[in-house]
């Protein structure tokens, strides 16, 4: 209760401010304006979902929005039973399935393909409701407002508690592993999957929210007008809005604010104040070129300024001492058994019949020249390979056929060699997303510490390239899986630090009972990590077996240098 006082305590006070002085303190016109700017930061919180969280480029948000307008006038025109409040209830449940139906492309296509669209979607709709007038229009029958919100500074009040509660549901959305998930569709879908979340569960949950949302939107819009009109959720309305979003950043409850702000009443404030309209388009581009300076949103790059300022002094703390060696693990059996595994590109054999296992609370290598099939056999393993020949079994269960989000949640879990953090969250939250629970601090710091990681606090956009690399693995860890993959984990790292790390992976099994299966190109950081080796080259396994003596097998040294060595006398 106090950490969501703490959060929500500013800036309720505000709204209850705002709500209690404003109407009484501004003439009409401006409460009118005001009441605009409340309707158009709700219809800024569905771009907030869909585009500011899950990264999705929506053009049709106002297409939401006019379905929603449309049954609030319907049940209006109607006398419907149950009031102003259900039919704006109604309207928004009525987006959802629309919204759902326009997020199905999105499930395999996405960038400026999806973009289109839904492009697409809002020029059907600027047809159909040019064609079609909303109901009331013909009748002249205008949507009456209940009391008691029937006047303008009421209708402000209502907007405004409207506003509130879904940023208080938002809030509490982005909190769960739903909500978690769209940070990790926005930067990367491959690694949301290889953590064990359901891309197309998540994108279509950002497009059915932020439908409902919109769909509220539209019968604010309807009840602050009485009656609407096609303009009023036009193609152009969309694109505006969807451009104010990407720079403001509505996914923030201030960004959603100042881009109802910016999108309804800028155009009057300057008039007011007796400036050029063309002031607005030069602020707007200046804001464009600083979103495409810093790679954010306004909001966004606030945010991140203020976090780092506060974080910088824990970087500055002494590195953790490396943690002191644990007994190796005694497992039983395998955890991981890999059968004739064969992938093939067209004419091209990556992999040809490879067999490998890894041991129950062990740590394996696999190594091998470029080009021999490692992250090929990763990517099969973990389900990212379309197709393969063989078998995958995971503690006795088989894995064929099935997603990789699905192998994630099973325990079988991967790193990329490339990584795609959100660099707005903190490594502990980041940690939460890949685990897919609720980490109790304690335990966040425990694996941060262990892999020499800063404070949990620290946000990962103040970490080098080095430390990334470690939270992931970290963050692989975290999720407790069977089994981690870990492709090259150690890029970026210096030689000692590398060999620090793998002095670390060794001792993983045996403090958190995850078996490791370690593709590297550093042989010093194998031979302290693993325990034994497996060798690709040319897609086939060539040598497997105990450590030191894979390592030191001719065929081995062969594959590496590109010639056979003659044994000295």
């Amino acid at each position: 209760m106090n950490a969501l006082l703490r959060t929500w305590g500013p800036g309720l006070g505000l709204a209850v401010a705002a709500c209690a002085v404003l109407p009484w303190a501004l003439p009409p016109y401006w409460i009118y304006l005001a009441v605009a700017a409340v309707v158009s930061g709700v219809l800024m919180q569905s771009y907030g979902v869909i585009v500011g969280r899950a990264g999705v480029m929506s053009l049709c948000q106002m297409s939401f929005a006019a379905i929603g307008a449309w049954v609030v006038l319907r049940l209006n025109l109607a006398d419907a039973p149950g009031g102003f409040l259900l039919w704006l209830l109604l309207g928004g449940l009525a987006a959802v399935p629309v919204g759902v139906a326009i997020g199905l492309p999105a499930l395999r296509i996405r960038g400026v393909n999806l973009a289109v669209v839904t492009l697409g979607f809002a020029v059907s709709t600027d047809i159909v409701l040019n064609a079609n007038q909303f109901p009331g229009t013909t009748e002249l029958k205008t949507l009456v407002r209940p009391e008691p919100f029937s006047s303008d500074a009421a209708y402000f009040v209502l907007a405004m508690a409207v506003f509130v509660l879904i940023a208080i549901g938002l809030a509490l959305v982005n909190r769960t592993r739903i909500g978690r998930s769209w940070l990790e569709l926005r930067h990367s879908e491959r690694a949301a999957a290889a953590h064990g979340i359901s891309v197309a569960r998540s994108k279509l949950t950002a497009f059915a929210i932020s439908a409902f949302i919109a769909g509220i939107g539209g019968g604010l819009m309807a009840g602050q007008l009485g009656l609407v009109v096609s303009g009023n959720f036009a193609m152009m309305q969309s694109l505006a809005l969807f451009a104010v979003a990407v720079l403001i950043g509505p996914h923030n409850t201030e960004g959603a604010v100042l881009g109802g702000i910016f999108g309804a009443v800028m155009a009057t404030v300057l008039e007011k104040l007796r400036l050029p309209q063309d002031l607005g388009g030069i602020l707007f581009g200046v804001m464009a070129i600083f979103a495409l300076r810093s790679g954010v949103s306004q909001t966004d790059f606030t945010r991140a300024r203020r976090r780092e300022r506060a974080a910088r002094p824990l970087l500055e703390s002494p590195p953790a001492d490396e943690p002191a060696p644990v007994p190796p693990a005694a497992g039983e059996g395998n955890v991981l058994e890999i059968r004739g595994l064969s992938v093939r590109f067209g004419q091209v054999v990556a992999l040809d019949g490879v067999d490998l296992t890894v041991p129950a609370l062990g740590v394996c290598g696999l190594i091998g020249p470029n080009g021999a099939g490692k992250s090929t056999l990763i990517s099969a393993v973990t389900g990212f390979a379309a197709r393969y020949e063989g078998s995958v079994v995971l503690a006795g269960q088989p894995l064929d056929r099935l997603s990789p989000s699905v192998r994630a949640r099973r325990g079988l879990r991967r790193t990329f060699q490339t990584t795609a953090i959100a660099p707005e969250l903190t490594q502990e939250e980041y940690l939460a997303i890949v685990a897919g629970r609720r980490l109790p601090r304690q335990e966040a710091a425990e694996v941060l510490r262990f892999f020499g990681c800063p404070p949990g606090e620290v946000p990962v956009s103040i970490l080098d390239a080095g430390t990334r690399r470690l939270l992931d693995v970290a963050a692989a860890i975290a999720a407790r899986p069977k089994v981690a993959l870990l492709d090259e984990p150690a890029a970026g790292q210096s030689a000692a630090e590398s060999l620090a790390l793998g002095r670390r992976l060794a001792q993983v099994p045996a403090r958190f009972g995850v078996s490791i299966l370690l593709v590297e190109h550093d042989m010093d950081l194998v031979r302290a990590a693993c325990g034994q080796v497996t060798v690709l080259d040319f897609g086939h396994v060539i040598a497997s077996g105990p450590t030191l003596d894979v390592l030191d097998a001719p065929a081995v040294r062969a594959a590496y240098l590109g010639t056979v060595l003659e044994e000295t006398s």
